[in-house]
């Protein structure tokens, strides 16, 4: 496929495509954003594209999501971005894809939970909710998800722009949204218990959840 094919108001860099070429598969990505430092926007918020993420080598989940989006576009893929709504308005955006019918991810995160998933789910929300135990922390609960194809942006240079592109994440705080099936409160409560005593006796984050086996590759520092 020609790199370029899908069209942008500027072109890659020849670093930019062979990165591109390397990275040809939804797992080939996950791993490439594993071993990126995690942005934690220390000298304030960013939003970065495909040519910020590849420059700084860091990322934060939308930023990621949208690396993954750009790159996989580019190997056939649709732009398709997945975000999850929380209770305490800490908000998860995720890449989403369908491979042979079942749905999966590429996601990074500062939880081990909340990363990309193999592609066994059979619809968008039954994805969406293979997140909603890893989600749940001191404050955290997802409530609902939305499904976005990015060419819903039009001309607007998601994929390349050498600036913040803070209409991205504009964009999906105005889009659909669907509920995820509501969990009963004791489970819930049950769960965020659970956590803050596994934190405070291990000093980090939990790997017990069920349906791992359905986790894609995390980075290591969380093994």
């Amino acid at each position: 496929m020609d790199i370029e094919s899908h069209q942008s108001p500027v072109r890659f860099t020849p670093s930019e495509r062979r990165l591109i070429r390397r990275l040809r598969s939804p797992l080939a990505v996950q791993r490439y954003l594993n071993r990126l430092p995690y942005n934690t926007e220390t000298r304030g918020d960013t939003l970065r594209s495909l040519r910020g993420v590849a420059r700084k080598g860091t990322a934060h989940c939308l930023e990621a999501a949208l690396f993954a989006a750009c790159v996989l576009e580019q190997h056939g893929y649709p732009p398709l971005v997945m975000g999850l709504e929380s209770i305490d308005g800490l908000d998860h955006v995720i890449f989403v894809y369908r491979h042979r019918g079942r749905w999966g991810s590429v996601a990074r995160s500062r939880d081990p939970g909340l990363h990309g998933r193999k592609p066994v789910f059979r619809s968008p929300q039954a994805l969406a909710e293979s997140y909603f135990d890893p989600y749940i922390d001191y404050t955290g609960m997802i409530t609902r998800y939305s499904v976005v194809h990015l060419r819903i942006m039009g001309n607007y240079d998601w994929r390349l722009s050498r600036k913040n592109v803070w209409a991205v994440e504009r964009m999906l705080f105005t889009v659909p949204h669907w509920k995820i099936k509501k969990r009963s409160r004791r489970r819930v409560r049950t769960e965020r218990e659970k956590y803050r005593a596994y934190l405070e006796k291990y000093k980090k984050k939990p790997l017990y959840y069920r349906g791992r086996e359905k986790w894609t590759e995390i980075p290591k520092h969380f093994l």
